[in-house]
């Protein structure tokens, strides 16, 4: 049996997702409740998690053992049901994921849930997948919509997504050029190869952009032929939501003012290898290009830098799903470059980061790059990225995933691990304080300053640190006045001291004051009817890029004023609980637990939330924003920057 504190328990939701149970049944002794398996369901099909049974969460930050006298035979009544099909679909636990521990005097159970792999999700309560999929989101159970469950299920698949012979298209809708380039670099790389003398139909079964289909006789071009090769409006024909992007911004800013752009406007073919090839020369046009002599001849050769911006652009795009309701978009700025693709990762990130297991979505897609050059395929190429930016003393990157909608983020900063600059200011600030800081505390000090915040999770990207060791040199630096908390669990973050104070000072004239004439609030009804607008193309500057305060995402309007497309969830919400409009004179606590319940389902801003209660940005500010910023339940989107023009706030 293992001992633990309190504290212990407190810390352990900083590094991972931990749910507390009272768990305590009808006589109090124990028993596994009903809510179990949602969230194991949840942690499953999301990042796994602990389970912590007989332990009571105590609002904002505290918890309270109580004993578990059955603790023995809760942990079979564990094990009989998750192998049970009817009432889970798949048992992920090994014996020892679920651990009797102690504290305080108190035997509780401690279950380990894994994230299911690929092949396992959905992880589903009960016999019905469309009924019973969870996921987690800050902290609480949901369940997943039907056509996000089919999608978990068509990722179970080993085929290849871009494998599937498209019916009714032929070589007439190629871009032969493209195809041409194609075959030209081809050729320069490996001139004896059988394929360089074939014909163009015989080249491109070769390369499987073309395939027949041995059980059915059906041939015809793949989805992987027409991505790399295909006219853009046949390519649109077949995948809806295909759109590529590429921006290059003038400023280290969030703010999508671009001086030069590639995206698929029908002025170029807007597939994918010309997109690529563009791109690349975009991306590299700065970099400084080395030269080799071979034999007699000198030949321009490229920096380890060129390879990780290559791998990293490679990368985006053959794992990218096409059937993703984002754009693929790649950013370069003078202090970074950013690559973002609709779709979560197939493998965890820390195993990503690893290298050795390569699970690409598009895997013709990747054969095809491969055979010109480009990308890798035993899983080599993102630990390649971080070692090339360790060895140039850089910033570690940053990978992350937003799952609504889904998409996968590639931060490549340019930027010391700690800037003389920054490191001056900080001495100048906290003197002797510090200068006698450990190496870790440093490094996380600095960081929060140059990023904004920092969590648990940021820090093991950026050094080898045990996890245990982060969270008391996070703690201690709290502790000590060097950095300001909030949150708690894995949504606690870390503010440099001085932006804290910032974020909630009475500064809001860029982002909470009314508009010249005054904010015009609307009744209920009105802010909330279905718009009856003509269905509008994609808008290409839309959709946050990153969590990270300075990340790279593109303009957001629309946030701004009312009604919003963000507020399709929150709409439901209001509209199924109170269809004649919310009562004008609602309870504090009642519209509290609302803003709560709305902010947790997407990220809102002041106005959204003002425009519930007919009520002025200020009052909300005041009365509701400030008082849960500052308890940790809600987090705005830029903390290091509150008058941020798209500032919004989600529950953690």
């Amino acid at each position: 049996m293992t001992k633990y504190t309190t504290e212990d328990l407190l810390a352990l939701g900083e590094s991972v997702d931990v749910e507390f149970k009272r768990a305590g049944g009808r006589d109090g002794k124990g028993e596994v409740p009903k809510e179990f398996w949602p969230t194991y369901s949840a942690m499953a099909n999301t990042e796994g998690g602990e389970i912590l049974l007989g332990v009571e969460e105590l609002k904002p930050t505290g918890i309270r053992p109580h004993n578990l006298a059955n603790a023995a035979a809760m942990r079979q009544d564990i094990f009989n049901l998750v192998n049970n099909r009817q009432k889970v679909s798949a048992n992920l636990l090994r014996d020892d994921d679920v651990q009797t521990i102690h504290i305080d005097h108190c035997t509780l159970l401690r279950v380990r849930v894994p994230r299911a792999s690929r092949k396992q999700r959905p992880i589903y309560v009960g016999e019905n997948p469309l009924r019973g999929t969870y996921e987690r989101r800050h902290e609480g159970d949901f369940l997943v919509d039907e056509a996000k469950v089919r999608q978990m299920l068509a990722e179970q698949s080993d085929a290849p997504r871009d494998a599937t012979i498209l019916a009714h298209y032929g070589i007439e809708d190629l871009d032969l050029e493209t195809v041409q380039a194609y075959r030209q670099i081809f050729a320069s790389r490996v001139p004896t190869h059988p394929f360089i003398a074939q014909s163009l139909p015989d080249f491109l079964r070769a390369i499987q952009a073309w395939k027949k289909d041995r059980e059915s006789g059906a041939e015809g071009l793949t989805t992987a032929g027409l991505l790399m090769f295909g006219k853009l409006n046949s390519i649109l024909d077949a995948v809806p939501n295909y759109i590529v992007d590429y921006q290059e911004r003038p400023e280290a800013r969030t703010e999508a003012r671009w001086i030069d752009r590639l995206t698929t406007d029908s002025t170029w073919s807007g597939n994918l290898f010309d997109f690529y090839r563009k791109v690349l020369a975009k991306l590299t046009s700065d970099l400084k290009m080395p030269f080799r002599l071979e034999g007699d001849v000198v030949r321009q050769g490229v920096t380890p830098i060129h390879e990780a911006l290559q791998e990293a652009l490679v990368n985006a795009l053959v794992h990218a799903d096409f059937s993703g309701r984002v754009s693929i978009l790649v950013v370069k700025r003078p202090d970074m470059y950013g690559f973002r693709n609709p779709g979560l990762m197939r493998v965890p990130i820390e195993q990503a980061i690893r290298g050795g297991d390569s699970d690409c979505r598009n895997r013709l897609i990747q054969k095809m790059f491969q055979l010109v050059g480009a990308g890798d395929q035993a899983g080599s190429g993102v630990p390649r990225i971080f070692g090339v930016w360790k060895e140039q003393s850089w910033r570690m990157p940053v990978v992350h995933e937003k799952r609504e909608p889904e998409q996968t983020l590639f931060e490549l900063r340019m930027a010391s691990l700690l800037p003389v600059e920054m490191v001056a200011q900080l001495e100048a600030t906290h003197g002797a304080k510090f200068a006698e800081l450990s190496a870790l505390e440093k490094l996380i000090v600095v960081t929060a300053s140059v990023e904004g915040y920092v969590d648990h999770k940021r820090i093991r990207e950026i050094t080898d640190e045990h996890p245990a060791d982060i969270t008391k040199t996070l703690s201690k630096l709290s502790r000590e006045g060097l950095l300001s908390a909030t949150g708690h669990g894995r949504g606690t973050v870390y503010f440099d001291t001085r932006q804290l104070d910032e974020l909630l000072a009475d500064a809001e004239a860029e982002v909470f004051a009314a508009p010249a004439g005054g904010l015009s609030t609307r009744p209920l009804a009105e802010v909330f009817a279905p718009e009856r607008v003509a269905p509008q193309p994609p808008n290409l500057d839309s959709g946050g890029l990153g969590a990270s305060s300075e990340g790279f995402e593109p303009s957001s309007e629309g946030l701004i004023s009312l009604p919003t497309a963000s507020l399709d969830g929150a709409r439901l919400v209001v509209l199924s609980r109170y269809p004649g409009g919310l009562p004008g004179k609602m309870k504090p606590e009642a519209l509290r637990e609302l803003i709560l319940e709305l902010c947790a389902i997407e990220a809102l801003s002041l106005r959204d939330l003002a425009a519930l209660h007919d009520r002025s940005p200020d009052f909300i500010r005041i009365q509701y924003i400030r008082p849960l910023v500052v308890e940790g339940l809600i987090v705005p989107e830029f903390p290091d920057r509150p008058r941020h023009p798209a500032q919004r706030y989600r529950r953690i």
